[in-house]
């Protein structure tokens, strides 16, 4: 449980400091794995296996659509040479904000369902393994909002700080890149929910 909680919190905390946009995802994959592992750490196996199924989903969107905007911005990942992007990438900004609400376990989005059920079993446990690994989750998810929402000001939102020959050659994803995306975007809004 210990080990878990750590993971989870030094990941997110390592998470906030990064400015790749995929390092930010990555850092976050790892405070997720820190959530499953407090949750086996209670003696949740089936909850934790739940956050991963869950996990899969809003992550690959998340990945799949940074993926995206870097294929498009001529593979640039640091998020201060981007921004203002939300105009030329509609479709990629919506997924990707589809993506971050349910990591950040937005209420009915699929990683409420599970990161909400890891820290209720923590808070319940009575322990003061489970008490130290509630309270070091719930940092972490406010860690998990803060980064999360950084990605996407910094890659859509602020004013652009990109040479203007990468804005004219931006393109949204194409029709063989948005067919994923929209699959994942389903998963992450409406798998949690049917799998609770």
């Amino acid at each position: 449980t210990f080990a878990g909680a750590m993971t989870s919190f030094l990941a997110a905390t390592t998470g906030i400091l990064q400015n790749d946009l995929k390092r930010v995802i990555a850092y976050s994959t790892c405070s997720q794995l820190g959530y499953m592992i407090f949750a086996c750490g209670i003696s949740n196996y089936s909850v934790s296996v739940f956050h991963l199924m869950n996990h899969a989903f809003f992550k690959a969107l998340l990945f799949l659509s940074a993926g995206s905007v870097i294929h498009a911005m001529s593979d640039e990942q640091d998020m201060r040479k981007m921004g203002g992007l939300a105009s030329s990438f509609p479709f990629t900004y919506a997924m990707m904000l589809m993506g971050s609400l349910s990591l950040i376990g937005f209420p009915f989005l699929t990683g409420f369902y599970s990161k909400d059920v890891i820290l209720e079993l923590a808070y319940t446990k009575y322990t003061i393994s489970g008490n130290f690994a509630f309270w070091l989750g719930s940092v972490s998810v406010l860690f998990t909002s803060y980064y999360s929402f950084r990605s996407l000001f910094l890659t859509f939102l602020v004013p652009t700080n990109s040479f203007g020959r990468d804005i004219v050659r931006c393109h949204d994803a194409p029709i063989s890149m948005a067919i994923p995306l929209i699959l994942l975007a389903l998963g992450s809004l409406f798998v949690g929910y049917l799998a609770k």
